[in-house]
């Protein structure tokens, strides 16, 4: 089972990417954008996603995705890791919210090893 310690080992991972407390919870950027954040429970992460997409998986799959209120009109989308299939799926949603976040130069540089 995944949990959060995954989430901060895999984010660290990727190419420039630091750690910075804000809200009182631990955020990960890259280039001064933030792609992840872990909310106070730990129990789920949040992380970038277009607008559009985010309605596709939540209506495909509302156990895993989810959008708490205050955040309904933001490009973040918050993962259950509770019900996350493995490993490899937590890596695959962090690194495509770390590209929408990085600047091209790093995109052009990077291949996963997440």
């Amino acid at each position: 089972m995944t949990d959060s310690h995954d989430v901060r080992r895999i984010a660290l991972s990727l190419p420039e990417t630091v750690e910075k407390l804000a809200w009182g919870m631990p955020t990960f950027r890259v280039a001064g954008k933030m792609f992840v954040t872990i909310p106070d429970d730990e129990t789920s992460f949040a992380v970038r996603c277009p607008m559009i997409e985010r309605q596709e998986l939540i209506a495909a799959e509302p156990a895993k995705f989810w959008v708490p209120s205050h955040e309904a009109s933001s490009h973040w989308v918050r993962v259950r890791l509770a019900a996350l299939d493995d490993q490899a799926e937590l890596g695959d949603i962090i690194v495509d919210s770390w590209r929408q976040a990085a600047p091209p130069r790093l995109l052009e540089e990077f291949s996963p090893t997440a």
